[in-house]
């Protein structure tokens, strides 16, 4: 397992562990009523029969863990955050965490039923490696899952906030570079990928969700906040270009008000695979 003092010379990995140290709090006040809503869909899509080893990859606040604790399934949410592990922790003290990286699990193989990684797999520098250490873990015949967030042509909360930064500030700040972050929200990648590492019988659909907010601000400050690339390309701009980039997005997300409170669509895309039985 990689650690923040111990870390292998991997910049993106690094930004990414710290970004999630600094973004906890935010990510749950801002997102985990948006990313809940594909709990549900995620964890059906990895059902197999009566079992129920389960491991939650990129946890973060334990959700999707409790949620399969509740359908009675026995389950590890792992995660590289310790900032989200304390948030997890304390949310849901009966359920089992434990800090670890997704790219180095540490579990012997065929351990669990089923794998399943909510809107994590986007935040992997290495995802085949991610995929490739679930396809490990996982006993023959048990089942991968994950989302990943639709295009910015149906996911409208970035494409507000993508559409801003690249009329008012700079969408080529340096950053450690990373994945496409939209990679795995094209079915045909996904398939591809998940085939090449040995998973069958893929299957993948889009899964509706709503993202309501108080106020088209909290749009702004959900990314700047709340995200570790997004909001470190944010972070990133200039004073000038950051003020426009806000007033941008308050007035294109205005158009989303409903009854007081903001409501934007933000699908997701869940695929699912079959570890083979032989």
């Amino acid at each position: 397992m990689r650690s923040n003092q111990h870390a292998d010379p991997d910049p993106f990995w690094d930004f990414e562990h710290t970004a999630w140290e600094r973004s906890a709090r935010p990510y749950h006040n801002f997102w985990t009523r948006l990313t809940s809503q594909a709990i549900g869909p995620l964890l059906s899509a990895v059902q197999s029969g009566d079992a129920t080893r389960t491991l939650d990859v990129a946890t973060g606040a334990g959700n999707l863990a409790q949620a399969a604790v509740r359908q009675g399934r026995r389950v590890v949410g792992i995660d590289f955050s310790t900032a989200m592990l304390v948030q997890a922790r304390k949310q849901y003290p009966d359920v089992d965490f434990c800090e670890g990286d997704a790219e180095a699990l540490p579990f012997a193989d065929n351990s669990f039923d089923a794998v399943a990684i909510n809107f994590g797999l986007l935040h992997f520098g290495n995802p085949e490696q991610a995929l490739g250490e679930a396809y490990r873990v996982l006993r023959p015949g048990g089942r991968i899952g994950f989302t990943v967030w639709a295009t910015p042509e149906t996911a409208i909360g970035f494409q507000i906030m993508l559409q801003a930064i690249k009329t008012h500030g700079d969408p080529n700040v340096p950053l450690p570079e990373g994945p496409p972050f939209f990679r795995f929200s094209d079915p045909v990648e996904s398939e591809r990928t998940l085939r090449t590492i040995g998973f069958t019988n893929p299957s993948i659909i889009e899964v509706q969700q709503t993202w309501r907010l108080s106020s088209p601000n909290d749009l702004f400050v959900a990314f700047y906040e709340g995200t570790a690339r997004t909001g470190g390309l944010l972070r990133a701009q200039s004073r000038k270009a950051l003020d426009s980039i806000r007033a941008s997005v308050i007035k294109t997300a205005s158009a989303y008000e409903k009854d007081g409170d903001l409501e934007i669509p933000m699908p997701a895309i869940l695929t699912a695979a079959q570890k083979p039985r032989h």
